[in-house]
């Protein structure tokens, strides 16, 4: 009697985690979001030459991932864990505009052809649920 009932036991924990194996893209996304940019310019002396800023709208992964548990004969604890991270399947590079730009002396620099910079950033794309195993790149 006493083998039957632990035999149930086990049968309604692997069913309790077989139902959470599934991994849930729809809670990971893609959002915007405003972020303000500072560069600093230096001339061949390493003086400072200007400084420019400016809000850009840019990407960003948001949400959350269904990890899947599964039980195992390999590993001690008897149960196998897969995690699951929301993160970008890739980073894409662009370039922008920093539109607030200042002199050494923090005088705005306005109708010369240093009043603006344009810098390159990379940001995620494609954001979805990876193994967190695999995030090393």
């Amino acid at each position: 009697m006493s083998l039957f009932s632990k035999s149930l036991l086990i049968l309604a924990v692997y069913a309790a985690i077989n139902d959470a194996q599934v991994v849930d893209d729809e809670g990971c996304e893609t959002l915007q979001t405003e972020v303000r940019i500072t560069k600093d310019e230096y001339d061949e002396l390493t003086r400072l030459r200007r400084t420019c800023s400016g809000e850009i709208s840019v990407s960003k992964c948001e949400g959350f991932c269904n990890s899947r548990m599964q039980p195992s004969i390999v590993t001690t604890t008897g149960f196998s864990k897969e995690c699951y991270c929301c993160r970008e399947s890739y980073l894409k590079e662009r370039p922008v505009i920093l539109s607030q730009c200042y002199d050494a002396d923090g005088i705005r620099l306005i109708g010369t052809d240093d009043e603006t910079m344009e810098i390159k950033i990379r940001e995620p794309a494609e954001c979805k649920c990876i193994k967190c195993n695999d995030l090393a790149r």
